[in-house]
């Protein structure tokens, strides 16, 4: 079978399959099983376990779980409603003040849990409600939230970089500290778009009222309670930057500072440790098998060829080098709609990072764009991620809205923010150095 033949067949029965609703763990491996079957005999099944035993035993992958049980335990330990209240005492009186400190409690989360879920789903608890009461805008809110909640996928330590660095090779460091300035520039555009909408609708994201309000001292005294996020993300970074631990020990240290913060803000208790762990290993799981399945259909893919003939085609073909960027990074944005960002992150990332490196990029540079495409499929819909856990938290805080906000509403919500977003990665696109930069000093 000649490897257009095989691309072609591989990858339409993989769009195929996709619109049946089967989960993409499933639709991955069998592809794979059968076409190893069919392309290698009955010898190819020997690929499944030999792969199996190489992704799920990866040095670079043990931190996963570390970070993954941190953001667990976190998410447990009240954090969010301490760092809320400090915003809510200074940011509150000033127009869109909630909305934009909602941003920046999220930008500290990514910093501790490198997840967009734990973000996600504590502002959604804790902050929409209290937005709302105060006359904040339902999209306004609600956007805040989940364009807030994806700033985990790119602000080191960010668990989606750990696996695709482990997948083409790169360093994690590399990919961690490249992730800062594009991470921290996305979260100012998300601020800068809420303050000036604010500023020229005030009826969208009024101040607390006055009575809400608090004195200079008293703003300064809340200072207190971001006194351990930070001290744990200056320790787990710190760590990793000036090469006094690799990632995967830092993983352990943020597991270890995550149970001294919920120990210390009284909230550690078996009840809640057993359920930080249960957590990690559900999520862990589904990340596990999907990487097994993904790596399984990407060394059929290779084995037939198809990859080096992709590669010829690609750099044969008489265009700029930056269309083919542009292309690639449509593909990753039609992939992020309907997948899964880790099974994207499997397939993708083996297949187009020596196509870039080829071109003459740099390949840390093309990781950090790959990984903030990932971002912004976490918040397009149909598929993504967080709009699916802003709108599991609805049913939880219904009592303490004003009005029932649905799924069209999330929808309509995020699609400034999604805009905000692709000026960030279009930034990083023109000015590589923004995401070179740091790393080079490390």
């Amino acid at each position: 079978m000649s490897p257009l033949a095989a691309s072609l067949i591989m990858f339409g029965a993989l769009l195929l399959l996709l619109t049946t609703g089967l989960h993409i763990l499933f639709v991955l491996g069998a592809i794979a099983i059968i076409a190893g079957l069919f392309l290698l005999g009955p010898d190819g099944l020997y690929l499944v376990g030999g792969i199996m035993y190489t992704q799920w035993t990866s040095e670079t992958l043990i931190a996963l779980p570390l970070f993954l049980y941190s953001a667990a335990v976190l998410e447990r330990s009240g954090i969010g409603e301490v760092v809320y209240s400090t915003v809510h005492r200074i940011l509150g009186a000033l127009r869109g003040g909630l909305a934009s400190g909602t941003v920046l409690i999220c930008t500290v989360y990514a910093a501790m849990v490198g997840v967009s879920g734990a973000a996600t789903v504590s502002m959604g608890l804790i902050a929409l409600p209290a937005m709302l009461k105060r006359g904040y805008d339902k999209h306004i809110a609600t956007g805040c939230i989940a364009a807030g909640g994806v700033l985990g996928i790119v602000i080191p330590p960010s668990v989606i970089m750990i696996l695709y660095a482990s997948m083409v090779r790169e360093s994690v460091g590399g990919m961690f500290f490249g992730g800062v300035v594009p991470g921290l520039i996305i979260a100012g555009l998300h601020i800068t778009y809420i303050s000036i909408r604010a500023y020229f609708n005030p009826k969208l994201a009024p101040p607390i009222p006055i009575e809400e309000r608090v004195s200079f001292k008293e703003k300064v005294i809340s200072l207190k309670n971001i006194i351990l996020p930070l001290l744990l993300i200056v320790l787990v970074l710190g760590v990793i930057y000036t090469g006094t631990a690799t990632p995967s020990e830092a993983g352990a240290i943020a597991a270890s500072g995550s149970l001294i913060i919920a120990a210390v803000l009284r909230r550690l208790s078996w009840a809640s440790f057993k359920g930080a762990c249960i957590a990690t290993l559900r999520l862990l799981g589904m990340v596990y098998w999907i990487l097994a399945a993904a790596t399984l259909f990407n060394s059929i893919y290779i084995t037939t060829g198809a990859r080096e003939a992709l590669m010829t085609t690609i750099l044969g073909l008489e265009v700029n080098r930056w269309f083919i960027i542009i292309a690639l990074q449509l593909t990753l944005f039609v992939f992020g709609c309907f997948m899964d960002d880790y099974a994207v992150v499997v397939l993708c990332g083996p297949i187009y990072a020596p196509l870039v490196v080829s071109l003459g990029f740099n390949p840390l540079w093309w990781g950090i764009l790959f990984i903030l495409n990932m971002q912004m499929a976490y918040l397009t819909p149909p598929y993504g991620f967080n709009l699916f856990y802003l709108r599991g938290v609805i049913p939880q805080i219904r009592h303490k809205i004003p009005e029932d906000i649905n799924m069209l509403d999330i929808y309509r919500s995020v699609v400034p923010f999604v805009g905000t977003q692709a000026l960030g990665l279009i930034l990083v696109m023109i000015f590589p150095q923004l995401a070179l930069w740091l790393p080079s000093t490390m």
